[in-house]
């Protein structure tokens, strides 16, 4: 056993010395309660290595002992990781209350995955097959859901010499591999570095988007099945809420949520409903495809730091086996705090607001885990993991470094509102901040985003799936911003010398963009109809209003007064369509009737 003892303290961080042969990475266990930590720095001369501690360090001397494990912070992956509840490092909440009650106690030594269940696991390759790492062997029944791919560990490969069906733990055997060095005995269970990606066979262009149901999301600004998209917002304006509609909704076949750093009150609600909330594609509970991580504000800073990075390898264990999983990070923003805790606490040199120099690489390295991938082994599959990571700028700065760079490597802005979200428009994304660089266009006169020189390098053009889809939509698309965009100049105006002072055409860009902003942009989160949108009625709600501002424009043109159009009582019915529970027959019949309307307005003024 390699033993050291701590020489100074500086809240999550300590400086041992001790162990010479210590390395970067290495976990250790501090103090005679064993907290845990991970070797962060190590001096030139390897007398003296930086640990930061994942559990508080109160009442912790210099003199007492670290030792090291030898191992590096790994993730636990196998059966049990669905509908169950992390903190920061993999511990389950619901073993460590039962150990040391409401308050988590330190020093908790804990197994990720119960080694009491046992899983039916059922073999799907016979003895002397030839497997490669990654290759499927097995399957689980993980929850009604999902089915838990067994896979053969990375860098593992050889002859399947006994492989059988049953019932075991994780952590028992279940087959065994005859490989260049000798017999393998294969588990349920593997382990894998949480700072490490998974390796894939070969990355894939960007080519689906994946569905929310959310109409100002999958219309405006899509995300793909493999995107990385940011989720900046002020205090209250809904970001939390936004995730757990993605959570819910999207096409995500796995979810994994990680609470990094959210107040404690939040992340019980989160617990709390999550359980209660039913999967609307199966009418399961939605915990049976969802795995939560909880590391709360008044958890250690360190743990925060690692939850980002737990989360994520976990999402990439289900890519693997040929799932499409979404993650979710809130906020990515207090897992930057913690970095910078940390960093000032190692004495380095601060950049921008007190931030470390490496914040960049940091946020690049998480987000770059996102994509679609061929993933290794057989049979042959595709897996995505697609990330969407909330920001809290303070005050709604969107200039402040961690925003600043997460939009350097998402390739999605839903910038969300404090203005929208104070007058009761949710979900509060800002339809001229926000961009999608997932779009062939990104909104009218291309100046809703960054002017980026190499905007190619998104292979992906999802403005050609809706094409495939709804043939005439990416037309919609972008008539329907150059309305939304045209719609706020005007109002400028209008604020100087009131609307009735502008002419026809304006005003009716004004009541086109209002209809879209409640009927299309505007949407209810816990309404029964309206909190999911399919693609059909999206597109086919779309067409409605821009179909009426075309025929209602030709009117004008001809001398029809605005105020006769804006008379038409089916101008309230197209804001409020949305809602019917009979759907897209009652748009057909409306759109049917305002055409009719519009048809006796031009008889009546002989146009």
């Amino acid at each position: 056993m390699r033993k050291g003892e701590i020489e100074r303290i500086t809240g999550s961080v300590i400086i041992t010395s001790g162990i010479e042969d210590i390395s970067i990475g290495e976990v250790v266990e501090v103090g005679e309660e064993g907290l845990v930590g991970e070797t962060i720095r190590i001096d030139k001369f390897g007398k003296l290595f930086t640990v930061q501690v994942y559990e508080t360090t109160s009442g912790i001397r210099p003199g007492e002992k670290v030792v090291a494990t030898g191992k590096r912070l790994v993730s636990e992956l196998g059966p049990g990781l669905l509908n169950s509840v992390f903190d920061g490092i993999e511990r389950p909440l619901e073993e460590l209350i039962k150990l040391g009650g409401p308050l988590i106690g330190r020093g908790i030594k804990v197994n990720s995955l119960s080694r009491k269940a046992k899983w039916l696991f059922k073999p799907t390759v016979k003895p002397k097959t030839i497997v490669n790492e990654g290759d499927i062997i097995g399957e689980v029944d993980e929850t009604q859901a999902i089915k838990h791919k067994i896979l053969v560990p990375i860098g593992v490969k050889g002859e399947v010499v006994k492989i059988e069906e049953g019932e075991f733990h994780v952590d028992d055997d279940i087959a065994i591999i005859q490989s260049n060095g000798g017999k393998v005995s294969l588990k349920m269970l593997q382990e894998w570095p949480v700072r490490i990606p998974r390796p894939s066979s070969k990355r894939l262009p960007l080519t689906t988007p994946l569905i929310t149901g959310q109409r100002v999301i999958d219309t405006f600004f899509p995300v793909s099945k493999g995107g990385a998209a940011s989720i900046p917002g002020g205090f209250g304006t809904g970001k939390t809420v936004m995730l757990h509609q993605l959570a819910k909704w999207s096409e995500a076949q796995v979810v994994t949520y990680i609470g990094c750093g959210e107040r404690g009150n939040e992340m019980c609600e989160v617990l709390t409903d999550f359980p209660e909330l039913k999967d609307p594609r199966t009418g399961r509970p939605l915990m049976e495809r969802t795995l939560l991580i909880a590391n709360t504000s008044n958890m250690p800073v360190s743990a925060r730091e690692a939850s980002i990075y737990m989360g994520a390898t976990m999402a990439e264990y289900y890519r693997d086996m040929g799932y499409d999983v979404g993650l979710m990070a809130d906020s990515t923003s207090r897992w930057a705090e913690a970095l910078r805790e940390i960093s000032g606490r190692l004495e380095e040199m601060p950049v921008e607001q007190g931030y470390p120099a490496y914040l960049p690489d940091r946020v690049a390295e998480f987000y770059e885990r996102a994509g679609r991938v061929k993933v290794l082994g057989k049979p042959e599959r595709e897996g995505s993991l697609t990330i969407m990571g909330a920001v809290s700028p303070p005050g709604g700065d969107f200039n402040e470094p961690v925003t600043i760079y997460t939009l350097r490597f998402t390739g999605v802005f839903w910038a969300l509102d404090a203005e929208l979200a104070y007058s009761r428009h949710f979900p509060a994304i800002n339809w001229l901040r926000s961009y999608s660089l997932y779009s062939s266009r990104l909104g009218p006169a291309g100046d809703l985003s960054p002017k980026l020189e190499s905007i190619s390098q998104y292979s992906c053009k999802l403005v050609e799936w809706w094409r495939e889809t709804f043939e005439t939509f990416p037309e919609y698309r972008s008539e329907a911003l150059t309305i939304l965009s045209a719609a706020a100049e005007i109002e400028s105006i209008a604020r100087i010398i009131g609307e009735s002072a502008l002419p026809d055409d304006q005003r009716l860009t004004l009541l086109t963009a209002e209809l879209l902003k409640e009927g299309f942009l505007r949407q209810h989160a816990y309404h029964e109809v309206d909190a999911f949108c399919e693609t059909e009625k999206q597109a086919l709600l779309l067409r409605m209003m821009i179909d009426f501002h075309n025929k209602a424009r030709n009117l004008i043109l001809s001398r029809v007064p605005i105020d006769r159009i804006r008379s038409l009582p089916q101008i309230s019915r197209m804001i409020r369509v949305k809602e019917d529970k009979e759907g897209i027959v009652v748009i057909e019949k409306l759109m049917d009737e305002v055409t009719g309307e519009l048809n006796k307005i031009a008889s009546e003024y002989k146009v």
